[in-house]
């Protein structure tokens, strides 16, 4: 598979392992040893070299393995992926956005032509070498936004903006946690959130939609979301939930730290050009325990995250009825020392 990614499994036989350098750089979501949910939104800037905010998108070791596991979904259901008939233009303008990103942030692996709309985009570690006219549909193998996002690691949904509302009616959506396009699509913003507790009784959606109707052109923001998953599942979906719902039941004490995964999303808001729709890019990163807590300070704040949060959020985040065991062996990690404020290590 090449020396800069990583060959493995999110099934199966789950061979999927974060190297040193992946763990040094996790997205660690929690900037104090408490939570609550939160808008939390900051401008989507470039961060420090080789942290996940170097660049617009995030290209890391697991990048051919996640399109692969991409694939497989969308063979086993099509429904993944997603688009009305009008968000075709945002398709596109999704489709140059990627593009051109991949290609001036990682020259050796992407390259992208253009002479007039005739393109020549190349993806070197996926084999891909497509010859296309922007904005003909007919001169590639799939709709655009479905092109463009079996090579792009995450999730990604298309807001049409009217009405004073944001309405999700377009996506590739197969590393989801617990949510489904399938049923989403069409939604208005409050609709397609309504299962999150707690968060509408403090405003939080509202002032979350607020903020997002006046996203300008060229100032995307970021934000954090985070849940647990048993094993190191990309596709925790509705429509999956026999294969992995079970798994909940299945952790021990002894296998903690080897299976439970934190699941950390970075979630991007990106206004589009021609179309004025928004783009959501859900970034799913995945972490072992016994790997996270190889750092001292995620180790003692996750510790206190999960012990002291809300009954409601716990449910809600997926580990209630395992959080007995995990802060039993998160405790073990945490000499009650303090913590400094913020995501970074110490």
């Amino acid at each position: 598979m090449g020396k800069d990614f990583n060959d493995e499994t999110f099934r199966g036989d789950f061979t999927f392992r974060n190297s040193p350098a992946a763990i040094a750089r996790f997205p660690f979501p929690f900037p104090e040893d408490s939570y609550m949910y939160s808008v939390n939104m900051e401008p989507h800037v470039a961060g420090p070299k080789g942290s996940v905010f170097e660049h617009m998108f995030d290209v890391d070791e697991h990048y051919v393995s996640e399109m692969r596991d991409r694939a497989m979904v969308l063979a086993e259901d099509p429904l993944r992926c997603q688009s009305l008939p009008h968000m075709e233009l945002a398709g596109w303008d999704l489709l140059e956005l990627i593009m051109e990103n991949f290609a001036k942030d990682y020259p050796q692996w992407f390259v992208l032509t253009k002479d007039g709309d005739r393109w020549h985009w190349v993806n070197r570690p996926l084999n891909i070498d497509q010859t296309f006219t922007f904005l003909d549909a007919s001169t590639l193998p799939y709709g655009p936004m479905e092109y463009i996002t079996r090579q792009a690691q995450g999730d990604w949904t298309l807001q049409d903006q009217r009405d004073d509302d944001l309405w999700m009616e377009a996506g590739m959506v197969t590393t989801q946690a617990d949510w489904s396009l399938d049923f989403d699509i069409g939604m208005r913003f409050h609709e397609w959130h309504a299962p999150v507790p707690m968060a509408h009784e403090i405003g939080v959606f509202d002032r979350a939609l607020k903020f997002l109707l006046n996203l300008q052109l060229g100032a995307p923001v970021r934000r954090f979301n985070w849940t647990m998953t048993v094993d190191p599942l990309l596709d925790t979906s509705p429509e999956t939930y026999p294969v992995w719902g079970p798994t909940r039941a299945s952790l021990t004490p002894d296998t903690v730290g080897a299976r439970m995964h934190l699941r950390v999303e970075l979630q991007t808001l990106i206004r589009l050009p021609r179309s004025n729709a928004m783009v959501f890019p859900i970034r799913c990163y995945l972490i072992r325990f016994d790997e996270l807590v190889l750092v001292p300070k995620w180790a003692r704040r996750l510790h206190r995250v999960v012990r002291d949060i809300p009954d409601a959020l716990a449910a809600y985040k997926g580990f209630l009825r395992n959080r007995d065991m995990m802060t039993g062996y998160l405790a073990q990690f945490d000499d009650g020392a303090a913590t400094t404020c913020g995501f970074g290590k110490d």
